[in-house]
């Protein structure tokens, strides 16, 4: 299961993790969000350990939600190094985040 990180918990997951993480914003009320949470539970599985996966309520963080622009969810954005290297915005299948996912194993 993705571990749910907030305002609070953000800097210890996620900026000071070694490898790539993948951080899915959303909302318990979004459709597309339901639709990707298989989907990423999925490349956690695969990827775990490779990638780090943790997802953000954005009803819940509004300071995260804030800080990165998040205007439309779900939203997944890959840091690494501290450093957003990428945003996907709006559901995506396995296939297409997976293919952007490879580069950062």
């Amino acid at each position: 299961m993705i571990k749910e990180i907030s305002d609070k918990s953000f800097h210890n997951e996620v900026s000071s993790s070694d490898i790539a993480v993948v951080v899915d914003f959303w909302a318990s009320w979004c459709g597309p969000c339901k639709m990707l949470a298989p989907v990423m539970e999925q490349l956690d599985k695969e990827y775990g350990g490779k990638i780090k996966f943790v997802k953000v309520n954005v009803d819940k963080n509004p300071e995260l939600s804030s800080k990165y622009n998040i205007s439309s969810i779900p939203t997944i954005m890959v840091f690494k190094n501290k450093v957003v290297e990428d945003k996907i915005v709006g559901f995506s299948p396995k296939n297409i985040l997976e293919n952007k996912l490879k580069k950062y194993v």
